[in-house]
């Protein structure tokens, strides 16, 4: 589900680290708000990652119900297992987004957050998550279009270098714009389409845009002839700007409420 070279041990851990930041807080806040699960149904968390919002899902659904994970990066499940407690009604396991273990109508509702951008067969992805869920069973999809970033920086053109080169970490970078028309070829109607935006005004490790940094520190020497020397210098800038009180950053990213009929 996820390019392996991004969610390697290190890289995982960097992300469970950007997933209690303030700003992913309010992010599954959205999610759940959104998803609206009760007590007795059964979710699926499809790329369920490090298992903070499966954890939140499970909360949700108790008593009588049941959150289910589903995730390909072993150091994904590794942390998502040291969240389950006993008793706690949450379960995950290695599994593709193409080609999920469950029978027909399994579930009551399911969630993918920025899961689907990293699928290369979408339509069978969707597909699948479609055959999953029960009548009337629905779906949130949550994804950015890496074309939505607003960052202030001193060098425009080395930041435009390192977003492109970002771009490549993911096999659909602007999903959004035809989520709503694929959604629909697998069966779904779409319900809503809403937007969550990510916003720093300040840079240190509170802040989204300090783990993403971090992560593209990671990804992008070696492409669009990006240097580590490069990328020393884009963060220590970012770093500048933010002890400077001259820091901004905005992404973001799309919700959509799907329904089987």
């Amino acid at each position: 589900m996820r390019t392996p070279t991004i969610f390697d041990a290190a890289a995982s851990r960097r992300l469970d680290a950007v997933y209690r930041t303030p700003d992913i807080v309010g992010q599954r806040r959205e999610v759940v708000r959104v998803l609206d699960p009760q007590p007795g149904e059964a979710v699926l968390d499809v790329g369920s990652g490090p298992g903070i919002l499966l954890g939140e899902l499970a909360d949700r659904v108790h008593p009588g119900g049941r959150a289910t994970g589903v995730d390909l990066s072993e150091s994904m499940l590794a942390l998502a297992g040291e969240r389950l407690r006993e008793g706690r009604p949450m379960a995950v396991l290695k599994a593709d987004a193409v080609s999920l273990p469950f029978g027909e109508g399994t579930f009551d509702a399911a969630v993918s957050t920025q899961v689907y951008e990293y699928v290369a067969d979408i339509a069978t992805a969707l597909a699948d998550l479609n055959r999953v869920l029960r009548p009337g069973g629905r779906a949130v999809i949550l994804d950015t279009d890496w074309d939505s970033i607003v960052w202030n920086t001193s060098d425009r053109a080395r930041t435009t270098r390192m977003l492109t080169a970002w771009k490549e970490h993911v096999i659909h970078p602007h999903l959004p714009r035809t989520l709503a028309r694929r959604l629909k070829e697998a069966g779904f109607v779409v319900e809503d389409i809403g937007v969550f935006t990510l916003v720093n005004s300040e840079y240190g490790e509170h802040a989204v845009s300090h783990g993403l940094a971090a992560l593209m520190g990671a990804f992008v020497p070696g492409r669009q002839g990006i240097t580590e020397a490069e990328v020393a210098a884009w963060v220590a800038d970012l770093r500048e700007l933010g002890a400077a009180d001259n820091y901004f950053f905005s992404l973001n990213r799309y919700l959509f409420l799907a329904r089987n009929p």
